[in-house]
């Protein structure tokens, strides 16, 4: 008698033990089913935060490179370029860039009477040193560098930005130490549409087809920012031979009406 009772004992423990757990398995479900992952206990949606990194008000990079534009009269692109690779420590002037790098593309009148160029997402326009040059965008120009960069450092590259505001490429970029390119006007002035051609060059960056027409706007510039504060970004400009000090109401709507174009090496 004493081992049934103690058998039924151990069987009546048992039992208890899994009705036990059965219980809070259910529990647990139902509980999950009304408060799902990543909810409170009330339902409401449990949004993480990202970590932002703090802004930064200034920067001014140290030990920028400036140049004067004097023997390449189109080249600001050029100018900005070399003044961009040598601040980062490359060893190229502008003239051994323009004569091995830039790719290049006459714009001409043909026999009808039309001018005749590239789509400038593809090349230069014209010729960077007599003056009958127009200018070269942000894809090209990048291209351009990255056949220089390839054939000295492989762990670098040029990157063709767009639509990236200037206050973000300070917070970005220019707050790190690092310059970038970006497409404005000459002292900020006003551009305005002065020449436009027939396409007729083309490459894997074009924004045009064969038998479209480019259009060039005057006193299109190309400078390098490396510095910025509450009211003005910095600039090393070609045109000036230093830094120049612009506003950044009026830089922000010069880069916009040329189309937010900006160069990073990284």
């Amino acid at each position: 008698m004493r081992n049934k009772a103690f058998s039924f004992f151990i069987c009546m423990v048992v039992i208890f033990l899994m009705l036990s757990v059965l219980t809070i398995s259910v529990y647990c479900v139902i509980r999950d089913s009304k408060n799902p992952q990543g909810t409170d206990q009330d339902g409401n949606v449990i949004v993480e935060q990202e970590k932002q990194e703090p802004t930064v008000a200034e920067h001014h990079i140290e030990n920028v490179v400036t140049l004067v534009q004097d023997g390449l009269r189109s080249g600001c692109e050029t100018y900005a370029c070399t003044m961009l690779l040598q601040t980062l420590g490359y060893d190229i002037t502008e003239y051994e860039f323009a004569d091995n790098y830039l790719i290049c593309y006459d714009v001409y009148y043909g026999s009808d009477g039309n001018m005749y160029g590239p789509d400038m997402n593809c090349a230069f326009a014209g010729n960077v040193y007599n003056g009958y040059g127009y200018g070269i965008n942000a894809p090209a120009m990048a291209k351009c560098m990255n056949s220089y960069l390839h054939t000295v450092d492989d762990s670098k590259q040029a990157i063709a930005l767009a639509g990236v505001s200037l206050d973000e490429l300070c917070q970005k970029y220019v707050a790190k130490d690092i310059p970038v390119m970006v497409w404005a006007t000459t002292y900020m002035d006003e551009p305005y549409e002065k020449f436009s051609w027939i396409v007729e060059y083309v490459d894997e960056n074009a924004r045009h087809e064969i038998g479209d027409t480019e259009a060039w706007l005057q006193n299109e510039h190309c400078m390098m920012l490396c510095g910025f504060d509450e009211e003005n970004y910095y600039f090393g400009d070609s045109v000036s031979g230093g830094i120049s000090v612009y506003g950044k109401e009026i830089s922000n709507e010069r880069y916009a009406q040329l189309g937010y174009q900006a160069i990073v090496v990284k």
